[in-house]
């Protein structure tokens, strides 16, 4: 009988745990300023990591907008993620004044062929990871906030003399 309860009693201490560090994020929320007038706040809360784990892992921020774009060349939008301090908490936050304009190559595109929307953006930026702190990016009105995670591999390679 104990066999069965201690996977159920691990799961259920496990299931109490995160919403306490869900929480602990949320309540630093508090110390990062509202959106400015025309701009939005963006808010990323990363899956938890140990504090041995954070070192293995990247995130990636992209800001940028859906447009309507011909599907053959590559578009990006000028601007620049900037990182600002958070003034008496020693956090970080970031960004984007404003948008750039759309440039693109010069690929010919076949008559007829047809519009696509896409997710056109600035250039990204990477950024440690730290699952105990929100990631707050503000941005235009008319943007939108992706991220990725990038993870370390296991295997650290030895670089060969010469």
């Amino acid at each position: 009988m104990l066999k069965c309860l201690l996977p159920m009693l691990a799961l259920m201490i496990f299931a109490a745990t995160i919403p306490a560090e869900a929480d602990d994020a949320k309540k630093y929320l508090k110390a990062f300023p509202p959106a400015k007038e025309d701009m939005v706040r963006h808010i990323i809360m990363l899956p938890h990591k140990d504090r041995g784990e954070d070192q293995n892992f990247r995130v990636e921020i992209f800001v940028g907008r859906e447009m309507l774009t011909d599907g053959v060349n590559e578009v990006g939008l000028g601007g620049k993620i900037e990182s600002k301090p958070l003034q008496g908490w020693g956090f970080t936050y970031y960004e984007v004044k404003k948008f750039g304009p759309a440039f693109s190559t010069l690929i010919g595109v076949p008559p007829g062929t047809p519009k696509v929307k896409k997710f056109v953006k600035i250039p990204s930026i990477t950024i440690p990871y730290n699952s105990r702190v929100p990631l707050v990016v503000y941005v235009p009105k008319d943007g939108e906030v992706r991220y990725r995670i990038w993870q370390a591999s296991e295997t650290i390679e030895k670089a060969k003399r010469g």
